[in-house]
């Protein structure tokens, strides 16, 4: 998010995260460094592409090079998570908040969730149906957000399965696949289904009730200001 001194963004994602030292530390030196908010934003889904590409490059391969190629989505999931988290504090810290670097705060999350969602739906124990039905999901949420918000019930960030809990969960799975013995990753369910189609089920799962509960916390908040 950038470029805007008088623009007052809305609300922002609780994440306590950025009360950590090293955290503020972080983001004010990138202020220093002039680091652009909306940079940031893009690179956080860089990061989540260059995730979704070590995933299928993990399915490809095998032995060491394929647990390497999970830890590395790992810590990739991990990176664009923490581009999301400075990309705000950047912007605010700076008085670069604006309008446009809502768009770029929320753009690139979409396609990130996209990539990596449908990347899991590729490799082997999952499914394309349940990639692609995560995807839709995660999208649905934020979607519902964002129309809460241009109602006039604020930013409601409500759920089990918003973007932290997503990325966990994948992160999770990237780790699980890259130390866990080969005998524990057949299928799980019925005859094809493994970890990363569990994974991606309950995602899909959590994704629904979660745009449920934003539903109607969202109607809520209209019915009592009406």
């Amino acid at each position: 998010m950038s470029d805007g001194q008088d623009y007052e963004p809305g609300d922002r994602r609780p994440i306590a995260s950025r009360r950590l030292g090293w955290v503020k530390a972080t983001a004010s030196w990138m202020v220093r460094r002039k680091v652009s908010p909306n940079g940031i934003s893009v690179m956080s889904t860089v990061f989540a592409v260059a995730g979704a590409a070590a995933i299928l490059g993990a399915d490809r391969a095998s032995g060491s090079s394929a647990r390497l190629s999970w830890f590395g989505a790992a810590a990739l999931m991990q990176l664009r998570l923490l581009a999301n988290l400075f990309d705000g504090m950047v912007a605010l810290e700076s008085g670069r908040a604006s309008p446009v670097g809502e768009l770029f705060n929320e753009v690139p999350d979409r396609v990130s969730d996209a990539a990596v969602f449908i990347a899991l739906g590729l490799v082997v124990g999952s499914s394309p149906h349940l990639g692609y039905g995560a995807a839709v999901l995660a999208v649905f949420t934020a979607y519902l957000r964002a129309v809460g918000a241009a109602a006039g019930a604020g930013q409601i960030f409500a759920g089990v399965m918003a973007k932290p809990q997503r990325m966990f969960l994948v992160t999770l799975l990237c780790l699980f696949e890259a130390a866990a013995p080969d005998s524990w990753k057949g299928a799980w369910v019925g005859e094809t289904i493994g970890a990363p189609g569990v994974v991606l089920a309950v995602i899909s799962i959590g994704c629904a009730v979660t745009a449920w509960t934003r539903l109607t916390a969202i109607a809520s908040k209209l019915r009592a200001g009406a």
